[in-house]
């Protein structure tokens, strides 16, 4: 169920009011969370969002707790690099991550649903896999390899190039991409494209020395990375897109089951509400990068129904195949995802 801005500020005073209660809290030293990720850092008011929805979860919790409960946010790989993150919340070595879910397809092959292209077409269609079917067979394989799920983030995103535009099948063809997943890749390998595998934060790198042509990514990586100095070419998720991109805030199983009951249910509650400001966020970003691209003087094109439906018949003889004959459970995640359509 989508929370609304009523829910949010009613539950937020329940929560906050149980918090002062001068009984609710022990106070012998204060617990801490470490928050680590890969996008650039700003405040509680200016900048990448993500970065953004992890200073508000830790003030938020903090607040709550009355101070027992405080949590740290480390980004731009500044506490660790971005690759390992997720292997070391799994094992308990990092308590808490905002983390692109498909950048740990190698680790648990499941996780590459969380960027399958043009199998999740809205923002709507993806709020609903919390509480859905998809949702919860994740969460399960996700529980079971030390990891859960406190906030949903789903990003839309398009394609930033500096040679040409990339939106139909047919332009794919000879480029060097970056997709950001297996799935995607494989896609576009079959359009006709050569793919290039790294994390966001190295994009600009890769295309400025000419090592890339054109590369996936959210629009909120666009903006954040400033994409804007190097491509010519913008392909926006702000109409209809393939690349829909889950990107949660994970904590480490191990150091949440350490944590009191209040505590989990603290943590809980702060990271579902924070699910509205991070889709309001994202859509405002989809239409953000757009302006800011055409500002740059690049050239700025939407992807229609009719184009997004030549990409999805690519996705679902390469990708969507080859992902449900991994396993069993890959293909029930599958199955469930295409019952929201």
């Amino acid at each position: 169920m989508t929370l609304s801005r009523r829910n949010f500020i009613q539950g937020a005073g329940a929560v906050a009011a149980a918090a002062m209660a001068p009984t609710a809290w022990p106070q012998s030293g204060a617990a801490g969370l470490k928050i680590s990720h890969q996008f650039p850092g700003g405040t509680l008011t200016e900048g990448d969002f993500r970065d953004r929805l992890c200073r508000r979860f830790a003030v938020e919790v903090e607040k709550r707790t009355a101070g027992a409960l405080k949590a740290s946010v480390y980004p731009g790989s500044s506490l660790m690099k971005t690759n390992a993150q997720f292997s070391a919340v799994r094992k308990g070595a990092l308590d808490m991550s905002l983390f692109p879910l498909s950048y740990a397809g190698g680790e648990v092959a499941e996780t590459n649903i969380g960027l399958m292209p043009a199998l999740v077409p809205s923002y709507e269609q993806g709020a609903l896999w919390k509480t859905a079917e998809v949702g919860k067979l994740l969460s399960k394989v996700l529980d079971e390899k030390g990891v859960i799920i406190v906030s949903w983030v789903w990003q839309a995103g398009g394609v930033a190039s500096r040679v040409r535009p990339l939106l139909t099948p047919d332009d794919a063809k000879g480029l060097k991409v970056r997709g950001g997943s297996r799935e995607m890749d494989m896609m576009l390998k079959t359009a006709g494209a050569s793919v290039i595998t790294l994390p966001s934060n190295e994009i600009y790198a890769a295309m400025q020395t000419g090592a890339m042509d054109a590369a996936m990514t959210s629009s909120t990586s666009f903006i954040s990375f400033k994409l804007e100095e190097i491509a010519k070419h913008l392909t926006t998720g702000r109409n209809k897109t393939y690349w829909f991109m889950l990107e949660p805030l994970i904590i480490s199983k191990e150091v949440f089951q350490r944590l009191p009951k209040a505590q989990q249910d603290v943590v809980m509650a702060v990271g579902a509400e924070l699910e509205v400001f991070g889709q309001e966020a994202a859509r405002a970003d989809d239409k953000a990068a757009a302006e800011i691209y055409a500002k740059a003087g690049a050239k700025v094109y939407d992807m229609d129904e009719a184009t997004l439906k030549k990409w999805q018949v690519i996705a679902r003889e390469t990708a969507w195949k080859d992902f449900a004959e991994k396993s069993e459970s890959c293909a029930a995640l599958l199955k469930a995802a295409q019952k929201l359509a």
